[in-house]
């Protein structure tokens, strides 16, 4: 199921059943899993390592050298991406900087055209990136979050799991887990109801994410909610160390390294 036209480096190992169209390009060293299929014109610069049943759409370019004066391109970084993610025409994803570091991309997650992860950025599950949403160099990404149309991340932002961020969103700093996040610079408005109760967040495990928000909203610890998996991760969220802090009009839930 390889075009003819297509250019694959000797030193790639391409797993059982995978497609590669007409005019795709594949530099190695690299890895592409089990029944992926890397569509015409696509390309794929060295060192990029994919797991299973990933589509890469044409005019795609995975594992870029890093948007960064600094880095030197004989070093010899990664981009490595986990299992069934999807990137549609002209997204970029850039390797790490870092010698021996990579960029990394769990699974199940949608990247719509134009969309962009920077340099050394990590990403959990299920995220999806509507078109042209674009995210700085070592960002953070929980599970199931949804970037809207031309949301921009800034540089060592931390994005909460189960986040949602408006269309055009401009965010400078930390969006907590849970949270509805929009405007120029970005604020938290209120809980993603919609998206948690899709992923099951119901009942008394809602409730308490709900708690949790209006206390945080006073400037009040989390001390006494019960101790859901929810809180359990909006707590370790809290108190993990950050670049860029809280966002304006919520709270600080932390400052930057060094002040």
């Amino acid at each position: 199921m390889i075009h003819p036209t297509a250019l694959i480096s000797s030193d790639v190992d391409l797993g059982q059943g995978v497609e590669v169209g007409p005019f795709a390009v594949i530099e190695g060293p690299g890895r592409i899993g089990d029944e992926s299929i890397i569509e015409g014109h696509a390309v794929l610069k060295p060192h990029v390592y994919l797991g299973q049943r990933n589509r890469v759409h044409p005019t795609a370019v995975l594992g870029g050298l890093p948007q960064d004066l600094s880095f030197h391109p004989a070093m010899v970084t990664r981009l490595e991406i986990g299992d069934d993610n999807i990137f549609r025409e002209g997204v970029t994803i850039s390797r790490a900087t870092r010698e021996g570091e990579a960029t990394r991309i769990g699974s199940g997650n949608y990247f719509m055209n134009h969309s962009h992860l920077g340099h050394d950025g990590v990403m959990g599950d299920h995220n999806i990136l509507a078109s042209g949403a674009t995210l700085g160099g070592h960002t953070e990404v929980g599970d199931r979050v949804f970037f809207g149309g031309g949301a921009m991340v800034h540089q060592f932002c931390r994005i909460g799991s189960y986040a949602i961020l408006q269309g055009l969103a401009g965010i400078n700093k930390d969006v907590m887990p849970f949270a509805l996040v929009g405007g120029r610079p970005g604020k938290h408005y209120r809980l993603n109801l919609i998206g948690l109760r899709r992923a099951g967040i119901e009942g008394d495990r809602l409730k308490a994410v709900s708690a949790a928000f209006r206390r945080l909203r006073a400037r009040q610890d989390l001390e006494g909610l019960p101790d859901t998996e929810e809180l359990k991760y909006l707590r370790a969220f809290l108190a993990s160390s950050s670049r860029r802090g809280g966002l304006l009009g919520f709270i600080d839930v932390a400052t930057r390294d060094g002040d």
